[in-house]
């Protein structure tokens, strides 16, 4: 299937895509590129508020999203591998016998699954601006974020 259709999916049925990620097999760089696409999404998901963040304030464009650029495209991924250990040795205490790789695909795979929602978010705080709106798409991207999460944890562990 092709990552739109899968992307779409995950949000419905997140162990079957989860079960058709394993099947493919070990393959770190199909992870590694999960991870980029998600940070590089993220990223530019960033770009409508920043624009209106520089207009209001007066500031320059380019400075806001370097900031951006070093967070979320090269520190984030750092995190990411972080976060996925943890997730596992986490795991690890509840019975569960996968490797890490179980954990890294299916962390990094959930980042890129909630992208079109980090986009909304972002278009959501460019347009409307912080507020009521804005935490709304924010608790669903939390929740879809965890509810894919924690079923494809639950998938690639068995």
């Amino acid at each position: 299937m092709s990552v739109t259709r899968d992307i779409f999916l995950s949000h419905i049925k997140p162990r079957i895509v989860m079960a058709r990620l394993r099947s493919m097999g070990l393959r770190e760089d199909r992870a590694l590129a999960m991870l980029m696409g998600g940070c590089i999404i993220l990223f530019m998901s960033q770009w409508p508020f920043r624009a209106r963040q520089a207009h209001i304030e007066g500031a320059t464009l380019t400075d806001m999203i370097q900031n951006d650029l070093v967070g979320i495209v090269f520190v984030l991924p750092l995190i990411a591998y972080g976060l996925a250990a943890t997730l596992r040795i986490i795991s690890r205490l509840f019975g569960a016998k996968a490797d890490y790789y179980s954990a890294r695909l299916a962390l990094f795979w959930t980042l890129l699954a909630t992208s079109p929602l980090a986009i909304l978010s972002g278009l959501v705080k460019a347009f409307i601006g912080p507020g009521i709106q804005n935490n709304i798409v924010g608790f669903l991207y939390i929740a879809f974020f965890l509810w894919i999460l924690i079923n494809s944890l639950r998938e690639s562990e068995l």
